[in-house]
């Protein structure tokens, strides 16, 4: 994955984590910057991070055992352990296996959700059943995770089949990057969708943290 830790526990010296206090979040790399960035401006020296690989998402099935080996894996190191991963189409089971190795987990059914804070999406998810989100991470890997994976490089013809019950797209952004924003609207532009930008910041997540 580019960008973002993937499969590595980082921490402030580069050294085995101790106790003390110490707190290991297990994120989807999808979330890395995020939450590196959310750790740095606001000192949160005590959360060590691990990342699972972003692509999990294509394969949400495997994604609720790859939580359990990690939690197992790292439980002996740390006095908490806290799991940034939403819903994320497990159909609720890695928050059955959350609540079984008793650990938390964000709350809410995707990270479009909580970025935008769950409540607030959800009083309008009835009427943008229509859109295509993307956050700052799918714009920077837009070819990588949709445009290759749905097999539009090869096939562009099958941009009308995928999408053509789709409106907008929403980016819904985490930072104010024009880069990103140019970006972004020739994503809506390549899948002939109309376009909408939407700042969230990080939503739900900065709070979820803070409680750490």
């Amino acid at each position: 994955m580019t960008g973002a830790p993937d499969d590595r526990t980082l921490t402030e010296t580069g050294l085995a984590p101790g106790r003390n206090g110490r707190i290991l979040l297990i994120a989807c790399g999808a979330l890395a910057r995020e939450i590196l960035d959310l750790r740095a401006a606001n000192g949160w020296t005590h959360l060590d991070l691990t990342c699972l690989p972003a692509k999990l998402h294509l394969y949400p099935e495997k994604i609720t055992a790859a939580v359990e080996e990690t939690v197992e894996k790292h439980r002996a190191d740390y006095d908490g352990i806290f799991v940034v991963y939403a819903d994320c189409g497990t159909g609720g089971l890695l928050a059955e296996k959350c609540r079984a190795l008793g650990v938390e987990m964000v709350a809410g059914p995707h990270c479009y959700a909580f970025f935008e804070g769950n409540d607030r999406f959800a009083e309008h998810a009835e009427t943008e059943i229509a859109a295509f989100y993307l956050t700052d991470f799918l714009v920077r890997q837009f070819d990588a995770f949709v445009w290759k994976p749905m097999g539009l490089d090869r096939h562009p013809e099958l941009r009308d089949m995928l999408f053509g019950n789709y409106e907008k797209l929403v980016y819904q952004a985490q930072t104010e990057d024009p880069a990103l924003d140019a970006k972004a609207r020739d994503c809506a532009l390549r899948l002939g969708l109309a376009y909408e930008r939407r700042f969230t910041g990080y939503g739900d997540l900065k709070g979820a943290l803070a409680r750490l």
